[in-house]
């Protein structure tokens, strides 16, 4: 399958793995890229040393592109943001923030940049700051969110711009993909779906939750702090969402300590009780173990299928 993405990034197939924190690592994101997609290291808050291991695991797992996503509030930023140039990197995806500080030096680097965006307007800035592309994410998807869904986001958003978008929220199957190239994505970027691949670093409970959950699994907490995220229903969100009910100071600073870690005790510990088992809405299309090379192929095949029989639909 060839798109305007496949083509700016130097990939097979225009599949990319999401960013996951404490979840995309050297090792997921070199099995993503070896299946011909886009493997995206997650950079996160970790120190600029650990991330470095992790793109040298994946260089030496695959010599196709890798990814790195960097948080633009993270203290980490400029470390990560200078480590991308020293290490070569193909690709950064950012989050939070505007990457125009870094923008010239990436270019020079010849490092391809496609922002995170769930906004019309936040896409337009990052055309304007010199992205070579926009991932347009809707609430649907799993971890911090915005408020509009994909399927009103992207049109407007590939509507808005002239470079190439990617769509995000909401994709497991090659019918996602189809709809949302269908929509003008020229990609799509998967998060939840790879969280049933062998190659993801996640505890047994959290991918347990994964491949029972269904279509009203996840819950939205962190609105009253202005960091909305989106995860599996467990004793943490359901605490989280009584204390957001009536929020206070008292209240909030409960939040701030009851969900610090909480990932990390997800992610690695599995810890039921304390954990936040970030996913998207479309976790009940996830029920069963699989890889990443399967994975890709399975949603640009079924996509491919669809839309070459799209006419058919309407006879």
């Amino acid at each position: 399958m060839k798109t305007k993405i496949t083509e700016l990034l130097g990939i097979e197939y225009p599949v990319i793995q999401g960013a996951m924190a404490w979840i995309g690592d050297g090792g997921l994101a070199a099995a993503v890229s070896e299946a011909g997609g886009l493997g995206i290291i997650s950079g996160g808050a970790a120190p600029a040393e650990y991330i470095k291991e992790q793109i040298h695991r994946a260089r030496s797992i695959t010599k196709k592109p890798i990814g790195l996503n960097i948080m633009l509030l993270s203290p980490n930023a400029d470390d990560l943001a200078q480590l991308a140039i020293d290490e070569k990197i193909e690709v950064i995806t950012t989050g939070a923030g505007n990457p125009g500080k870094y923008m010239e030096k990436w270019k020079a680097a010849n490092i391809k940049v496609m922002p995170v965006v769930a906004s019309v307007a936040l896409a337009k800035r990052m055309e304007r700051a010199g992205a070579d592309a926009v991932i347009a994410e809707g609430t649907e998807s799993g971890g911090h969110i915005g408020e509009t869904t994909t399927m009103a986001l992207l049109p407007q958003v590939v509507d808005a711009v002239s470079i190439p978008v990617v769509g995000a929220g909401g994709c497991a199957d090659g019918r996602g993909m189809a709809a949302m190239m269908m929509l003008g994505a020229e990609g799509v970027q998967c998060g939840t779906i790879f969280l049933s691949a062998e190659e993801c670093p996640i505890s047994d409970k959290y991918k347990e939750l994964i491949l029972k959950a269904s279509d009203i699994s996840t819950v939205v907490t962190g609105r009253p702090s202005g960091h909305p995220v989106r995860a599996i229903k467990t004793p943490l969100a359901r605490k989280c969402m009584q204390l957001e009910k009536f929020p206070t100071d008292a209240s909030l600073e409960e939040l701030e300590a009851a969900t610090a870690g909480a990932l990390r005790k997800a992610v690695q510990d599995g810890n039921y009780e304390e954990g936040t088992f970030m996913s998207g809405q479309i976790a009940g299309l996830v029920n069963e173990k699989s890889n990443c090379h399967d994975i890709v192929r399975k949603i640009t095949n079924g996509a491919e299928e669809l839309l070459k029989n799209a006419a058919s639909r309407i006879g």
